[in-house]
């Protein structure tokens, strides 16, 4: 059994490779078949529309090695990209702010440990370019600068797009428009869609909301990493990364997709929590094990268990929490 995974990251003790096996002889069926489909969708080019035929083929999963293009096509990067050629150097020559570097060199080696490609000792070692990336979206967007969590982002770009530039694209892609102010200093945007979460839990799975209402155990407690780390080290890579393909697609949304679905499949399992610390621990327990390994069913589920949910609704309780959150301030 290989120890580390093809992404670098090594597997756990406790990994349970017979169970994943038996998962990945089915997935890789349905790899190799999405992989000829994706294959004549783009026909060589490197360009494709936005479509209903392109938003289901990203739903079904996109080939790892069409990823990292159709993700710079579809999230708007590309354009970027090409209409500002040389920016990114630029931010690397420039001036830099001191305390903003400190502060990323502080997190180089706590982003991924149990990746083998992030170590000091591998050659090529990618804390050099993450560092890269990092300093100079610090320094084009000046309002987030650096906080905590984009390090993970950023090395999962990385990993994916296997290029230093496209990576900081995709960065600026997620930051500045999809995710809405998550990594300001304030991270409004980011406590706002905490609150909404709670909001749609009350409406799809009530039980749950009321069981959180009854022990005073606020949504950011159990819910806080899965927005700042877009459910990296949460969920498996697999899992993780066919929910980024819908994510730079479709948007903010399929954050909520995800989580009410992890809750309302889970819905017995959390209820059965008597005490606060058993609700947080219930929360752990339900991003582990076959649900959330099973990728393929799992972006199936995800579209179907939540039911409707428009973007018209999301926005509306992002007003209505937004404002209570600035009048508790």
């Amino acid at each position: 059994f290989c120890r580390v995974d093809p992404y670098g990251f090594e597997r756990p003790e406790d990994f349970d490779y017979a169970s994943y096996e038996a998962f990945f002889s089915r997935y890789l069926v349905v790899l190799t078949r999405r992989a000829i489909k994706w294959s004549k969708l783009l026909k060589g080019k490197n360009r494709i529309q936005k479509s209903l035929k392109v938003k289901r083929y990203i739903r079904k999963g996109i080939p790892n090695e069409h990823r990292a293009l159709i993700w710079m096509i579809v999230s708007g990067a590309q354009t970027n990209m090409e209409q500002n050629p040389g920016y990114y150097h630029s931010l690397l020559e420039g001036e830099k702010n001191d305390k903003l570097v400190e502060a990323i060199k502080t997190d180089m080696n706590r982003t991924f440990p149990d990746n083998v490609k992030f170590r000091k000792t591998a050659d090529p070692c990618l804390q050099h370019t993450l560092y890269n990336v990092l300093v100079a979206y610090g320094h084009h967007n000046k309002a987030v600068g650096y906080c905590q969590g984009m390090n993970f982002i950023a090395g999962y770009l990385i990993l994916i797009t296997k290029n230093e530039e496209e990576s900081f694209w995709l960065l600026d892609a997620l930051i500045g428009r999809i995710l809405p102010d998550y990594y300001s200093p304030a991270m409004l945007g980011l406590k706002t869609d905490q609150e909404v979460l709670g909001e749609l839990v009350k409406m799809k799975v009530p039980a749950v909301a009321e069981l959180m209402e009854r022990h005073g155990v606020m949504w950011t407690l159990v819910v806080s990493r899965w927005f700042i780390c877009l459910f990296i080290d949460i969920l498996p890579v697999e899992t993780v990364l066919r929910i980024w393909d819908c994510l730079f697609y479709e948007g903010s949304k399929i954050i909520f997709r995800v989580a009410l679905t992890l809750i309302k499949q889970h819905q017995a399992f959390i209820l059965e929590a008597t005490n606060f610390p058993d609700i947080c621990d219930k929360f752990k327990q339900i991003t582990k094990g076959t649900f959330v390994t099973e990728c393929h069913s799992f972006m199936q589920k995800i579209f179907a268990d939540p039911g409707s949910l428009p973007m018209a609704t999301v926005n509306k309780l992002r007003e209505t929490c937004r404002e209570k959150l600035l009048s508790q301030g």
